[in-house]
This record gives structure tokens, sequence and C-alpha cells, in this order.
């Protein structure tokens, strides 16, 4: 590593993890050699700074698994996209329903899209109906609206979040 200690003094601990007090950094540099290990600084911000002897190769090992461990466990929240036409079967609609509601269990956003092509923009009110439909039929307490039904160019939009 071979970066200087710029403090005069630092709290120790040594590699058994007794607290020695404040100490003179050479002092302290003294006692890492000894050992046969290295002085790293692990608490820079406190006056004076913390510092430990120990072996900087496995305490640097040591950070990089708990970081990993740390990203394997959260989950990032994605924004799942269901689409449809305002002409939608109910049996379709079912199964829209029933994946909204998997996904949302999943703790993911959903954005329900009712597309319109041609003509079908002179029905912009069927389409907003059928989004206040799915608006009404998902309503719980799990799920909350985010934004609700909007006409956006082509297509209305909603989005739905876990509660």
């Amino acid at each position: 590593m071979n970066e200087k200690i710029r403090a005069k003094e630092v709290r120790l601990i040594d590699e058994n993890g007794e607290n020695h007090g404040v100490v003179l950094t050479s002092k302290a540099l003294a006692m890492a050699e000894e050992a046969n290990l290295d002085l790293v600084v692990v608490s820079p911000n406190q006056a004076p700074p913390v510092a430990k002897i120990l072996d900087y190769g496995k305490y640097k090992y040591e950070l990089e698994k708990r970081a990993k461990e740390a990203k394997k466990k959260q989950h990032t929240v994605d924004i799942k996209e269901v689409k449809v036409r305002y002409k939608i079967d109910t049996h379709d609609y079912q199964v829209r329903i029933k994946n909204i509601n998997k996904f949302i269990a999943q703790g993911n956003k959903v954005k329900i899209v009712v597309m319109l092509r041609g003509r079908e923009m002179q029905h912009s009110r069927l389409a907003m109906d059928l989004a206040n439909k799915f608006m009404e039929d998902l309503k719980g307490d799990t799920i909350t609206v985010e934004k609700p039904p909007k006409l956006e160019g082509r297509n209305v939009t909603l989005f739905l979040a876990p509660a």
C-alpha cells in the first residue's frame, strides 16, 4: 500500500483487537513492523484517526467479500410494461391482471399502456375507460397508483407501484 499516515498520533487497535489508546504514529508503525503486519487507517475522519495493525491483503479481501454480499442481497426495481389494446377480450384482461399482480409481488413497478392505432384515436375515451378499469380492479393494500391514466401521444399510460 505504501501510503503515509499524515497524523502525528493515531488511536491504535492491535491485531488481537486490543485498544492501545492514542499512540504516536511512529510507535504504531514500529509495533506493526514488529508483528510483521501493516498499519491501516480504518477511520480517517476521527480526531485522532483510528488505525489497526492487520494484514492489509486479508483486510481488502474481507471488504470486497462484504461488498459483494451486500450487492447480492439488494433488489433493483424494474419497470415492467404491459401493453394492451382497448378492444381486449375478458380472458386476456384477466391474464394481464394476474401478470400485473405477479410483477407487483416481486417488487417491480408496472406501466400499463393502452395502445391506439390509426383511427382508434377517435376512441381515446374507451382507452381511458379501460385504464381506469385496470386502476379500479387492481386497487388494494398491495398496489398504489403512482401516476393516474393519461393520454400521451397515441397511448394511454398508467403507472402502478407496490405499496
